[in-house]
Formats: C-alpha cells, sequence, structure tokens
C-alpha cells in the first residue's frame, strides 16, 4: 500500500502498452487472447498474447503467420510459441475471434503489404 500521493498506486494499475497506442490496464491485457501484429517488414502475425514488457517484446503462443497474395488465398505458416522483438513492431491490435473465424480466408486476394518505412 502506498502512503504517498496516490500517483504510485495509479501507475501500478495502469501502464503504457506503445503497440496499443494507449493505457491499458493490467486486467484488460489479461482479457485480451487473440492478437494480430503488423511487423515493420510487412509480415501479419496472430497468435495468443502471452506476455510483453516494457521494451514491447510479445510472446505468442499458438501463432501463425498470414501470407497474403493477389493470385491465391491467404497462406497460414504455423509457427506455434513466437517471441517478436519490440523494435520489430509496428502495429499490435485486438483481434475478435468471432469474426475472424467468419471469414473464408482461402477466398481472401490481397496485396501483400511493404515494408514499414519510419
Amino acid at each position: 500500500m502506498s502512503t504517498g500521493t496516490g500517483l504510485e498506486t495509479l501507475v501500478d494499475r495502469f501502464f503504457y502498452f506503445p503497440g496499443f497506442g494507449m493505457f491499458v490496464t493490467a486486467e484488460h491485457v489479461e482479457q485480451i487472447e487473440t492478437i494480430s501484429i503488423i511487423t515493420n517488414d510487412g509480415r501479419n502475425i496472430v497468435g495468443v498474447l502471452k506476455g510483453f514488457d516494457q521494451a514491447t517484446n510479445i510472446i505468442l503462443d499458438e501463432s501463425h503467420e498470414r501470407v497474403y497474395s493477389t493470385k491465391e488465398g491467404v497462406q497460414q505458416l504455423v509457427l506455434g510459441l513466437y517471441i517478436i522483438r519490440g523494435d520489430n513492431i509496428s502495429i499490435v491490435g485486438e483481434l475478435d475471434e468471432e469474426l475472424d473465424a467468419s471469414l473464408d480466408l482461402s477466398k481472401l486476394r490481397a496485396h501483400p503489404l511493404k515494408p514499414v518505412i519510419h
């Protein structure tokens, strides 16, 4: 228990998660199941969030990479337990599992993403 102004308690409950671009609570992060990550080199990796640190290094389980093409449907390459370095992450987003399950990825066509330039 903090004896200060209460700011320490507030900081303990809220922390900045750069990938989400906002402050989130630890309780909110625990509720997040599946996330989608766009890396600086344009890869799309989807998996179950298992952990992260202050440098936005992320640990995913049951992960796969989605490879987009204009000629054929989305390929999903199984990665399993996977760690992504924070300095290689452009975007992190929570994935709506119900909506994602309703997509027929075999019929989805798209240009692959180009590398992100900062």
